[in-house]
């Protein structure tokens, strides 16, 4: 099958590797010309043979200009594969928009980093069924062997909220993992951390892809001497927590992992400063002073 992919980065560029490795055409276009075989987002929909199928793999924040850049170059018939980090809240209107010009939209989650290219991608897709069927071959190349990694969630922008619930999830499995090793290193009596981390890699029901990954980081910086302390977010972790305040749901540790990446920003803590001056207010504890 043919296919277009706009934004050839990490990810973008890795599927495109699968795609040509399991005998898919794909044309690509990046802002990097020494990545793209087309030059521009017109040239990319002329070198497709329609009806045509053009993916984005670009950030959230320029998705919306990307597919108004994009628009008026397509026909009736083709479809728009929207698989960034999009809120999940636009894609019905960019599923409007495309629609009035007789173009589908399909809305799809990616999770599998740049291992995705030798692993497969998990795929969590959101649109019209025929718009989905259209692109089954190539979600078929791009996902795990076996019975597993995609589903057709629902209508659009089903994708892109079952990506948001998983990347929530992801924090909240990162943070525990996190303050387990950490309390490890704390200890007097373990002396061989790393091992502990690779011991759980088997045999428990603990292990998982991202317990493998950390024991991978153990292996090659025991101490992780080398890694700041400062975690960034992308947006869906903030995106879960509004919408389960929406839907009163308890998200407690998801929401308690989201707000430790914003306490790994600070320099000092104004909020920590606060808790420290109470107490010496009110039971004239000790506070430490600054120099």
């Amino acid at each position: 099958m043919q296919l277009g992919i706009v934004g050839l980065g990490r990810m973008g560029g890795n599927m495109r590797d699968r795609l040509h490795a399991t005998g898919h055409d794909v044309v690509g276009y990046d802002h990097d010309p020494e990545r793209s075989e087309a030059t521009s987002l017109t040239d990319l929909v002329d070198r497709l043979t329609p009806p045509r199928v053009v993916w984005l793999m670009v950030p959230a924040e320029v998705t919306g200009s990307v597919i108004d850049e994009l628009a008026p170059a397509l026909q009736t018939g083709d479809v728009v594969v929207d698989g960034g980090n999009s809120h999940f809240a636009q894609a019905r209107a960019r599923a409007d928009q495309l629609a009035r010009r007789g173009v589908g939209y399909v809305d799809v989650g990616v999770s599998g980093g740049v291992w995705g290219v030798e692993e497969g991608y998990a795929l969590m897709v959101g649109g019209a069924r025929e718009h989905v069927d259209r692109c089954m071959p190539i979600f078929e190349a791009l996902k795990p062997s076996g019975e597993f990694g995609l589903v057709h969630a629902g209508g659009a922008g089903a994708g892109h909220y079952a990506k948001m619930v998983h990347n929530g999830v992801e924090y909240g499995l990162m943070q525990a993992y996190a303050e387990g090793y950490e309390l490890l290193t704390r200890s007097e009596l373990v002396t061989d951390v790393p091992g502990v981390i690779r011991s759980w890699r088997a045999g428990t029901v603990i292990r998982s892809w991202l317990l493998d990954l950390l024991d991978r980081a153990l292996d090659e910086d025991p101490r992780l001497a080398s890694v700041s302390d400062y975690v960034e977010d992308t947006g869906e972790g903030r995106w879960m927590v509004q919408e389960a305040a929406r839907l009163g749901v308890p998200v407690n540790a998801m929401a308690a992992s989201l707000f430790a990446r914003f306490a790994s920003r600070q320099d000092d803590s104004p909020a920590m400063k606060a808790v420290a001056a109470l107490r010496g207010q009110f039971g004239g504890h000790p506070v430490e002073r600054e120099g």
